[in-house]
């Protein structure tokens, strides 16, 4: 292993010390040390090791204190007791307070390094889980929220893009977040100090572009009356954000090449060049490719923009981040209106998670909004939102609904081949697990351990992957796996 990982041994004996370093001298590690308690509590003050190896005796404060300390702080470390043989059920209590381990003097060195290599090992594997569910697990993200797998992806791309200065060209429909995007990568950059500056040029009339984007000096054309810095001056070091790109004009998009392959640029008006360092960031509601084969977007532009290229999903392909972000909207809505809702009805949360939304949601956003001022109580139903949402629907339909989300939803999941089973496929629904073969209704546990065992089968105990394919947490499955192995025993 490359990666050094730190330790913090506490101990006041310095024979003990020099012993323990020229044992870890290969390991990679640093070894840090401390000779009392209050030192080794400053040092915590300000550095979080990997591992503490902690002598119980030392000249001014008890062992114990220190790792009842360690606890308090929820510092995320582990601690290993080193103790004489006469401390052994000390030792053991102190592993039920929450020590990691004990080592028992006098320390061998195979002991010893057989320790910390265990703990390092652990801190690793801790630090790959973590990892995984930081990219599959974000509820929310740099202003973002929703926990489906399409925006997992998304926060992965933003992770992957942000320390570049490569131009990452942003697609997606009207109000799914293009500007909250942008502005992620820019928070995420190195820039992040530095100015984000936005243009919208679909709102910007075509003769006035030139002059947000480069600036103009004064008198350069009716009602220019003072010299202005444009987007480009500004965002000098920074990032520059232009949204739907595919509304400007196309003598611009000519010069804005120019400006991004050579990083200069002219004010309106102006005979000298200035430059600018400036990481783009581009976003359009329209398909990209279709504005080049219709020339109504350079090719040569478009190409030198669509360097990382991210879709962002619309809300109807996002599941259940639609009752996530409504009922997120609920709560800051009802809070700044003096409201008593704290939650949708579960009719409404039906009716809003079938609703294809076309405006996404920012349209989500102003449905919440007019609920929140229009109506009171303490939770959201049909009647109390806007038309269309509230067109009457049946306690059939809603049923019908429901069942539509909850129960009749198929689950595939491709088994090992076999014998029987070669390139066969395993299909989980209402009619195959409520009548198949003439069975009588099965608990629904039985049937999510099939499905969860199937997945691990599949992806070849590789427990991870099998989260992935399921869409659920993988310390659910380790948690599941492990009472259902601990009920065989």
């Amino acid at each position: 292993m490359k990666e050094k990982y730190r330790i913090l041994l506490i101990e006041d004996a310095q024979p003990l010390v020099n012993l323990y370093a020229q044992y870890l001298a290969k390991e990679p590690v640093t070894l840090d040390c401390a000779s009392s308690g209050k030192e080794a509590l400053a040092y915590l003050k300000t550095t979080t090791p990997h591992l503490v190896l902690l002598d119980l005796k030392l000249p001014d404060i008890k062992g114990e204190e220190i790792l009842q300390w360690i606890q308090k702080a929820q510092l995320p470390c582990h601690v290993v007791i080193v103790t004489s043989h006469g401390s052994v059920d000390t030792a053991v209590a102190l592993m039920q307070q929450g020590a990691s381990d004990f080592i028992e003097k006098p320390v061998s060195a195979e002991r010893l390094k057989t320790t910390v290599r265990n703990h390092i090992e652990h801190t690793r594997l801790k630090s790959l889980v973590d990892d995984f569910q930081n990219h599959f697990e974000r509820n929310t993200y740099q202003g973002f929220i929703g926990a489906s797998l399409t925006m997992q992806n998304v926060y992965r791309i933003i992770d992957a893009a942000a320390p570049s200065k490569a131009t990452v060209f942003i697609t997606g429909e009207s109000g799914t977040g293009k500007e909250v995007c942008a502005e992620a990568i820019h928070k995420k950059s190195p820039r992040s100090k530095e100015p984000f500056i936005a243009i919208n040029c679909g709102a910007i009339p075509h003769d006035l572009m030139e002059s947000e984007i480069f600036g103009h000096l004064k008198g350069a054309f009716t009602g220019a009356s003072a010299d202005r810095k444009g987007a480009a001056s500004q965002a000098d070091g920074g990032t520059l954000f232009l949204d739907e790109i595919c509304e400007m004009d196309l003598d611009l998009q000519k010069k804005l090449l120019r400006f991004i392959q050579t990083g200069g640029f002219k004010k309106v008006g102006a005979n000298k060049e200035e430059s600018a360092d400036i990481r783009f960031l581009c976003a359009t509601n329209r398909d990209p490719l279709q504005e080049v084969a219709e020339g109504r977007f350079r090719e040569d532009l478009y190409y030198r923009l669509h360097v990382v290229p991210l879709a962002l999903p619309p809300l109807r392909e996002r599941g259940d981040d639609i009752l996530i972000i409504a009922q997120s909207f609920l709560k800051n809505y009802a809070k700044e209106e003096g409201k008593r809702f704290t939650q949708l009805s579960p009719e409404a949360e039906v009716v809003l998670r079938h609703y294809p939304w076309p405006g996404n949601v920012r349209q989500l956003q102003n449905v919440i909004r007019n609920v929140m001022v229009l109506h009171d109580g303490e939770s959201v139903n049909i009647k109390q939102l806007p038309a269309p949402l509230n067109e009457s629907l049946s306690s059939q339909e809603i049923l019908s609904l429901s069942k539509n989300n909850l129960f009749t939803q198929e689950i595939t999941l491709p088994l090992s081949a076999s014998p029987q089973n070669t390139g066969s496929v395993s299909k989980i629904n209402d009619n195959a697990s409520f009548h198949s073969s003439g069975q009588h209704i099965r608990p629904l546990c039985d049937i999510e351990r099939e499905v969860i065992q199937e997945a691990i089968e599949f992806c070849e105990g590789n427990v991870l992957k099998a989260a992935v394919l399921l869409k659920v947490s993988p310390s659910t499955l380790y948690r599941k796996k492990q009472a259902w192995e601990t009920d065989e025993a």
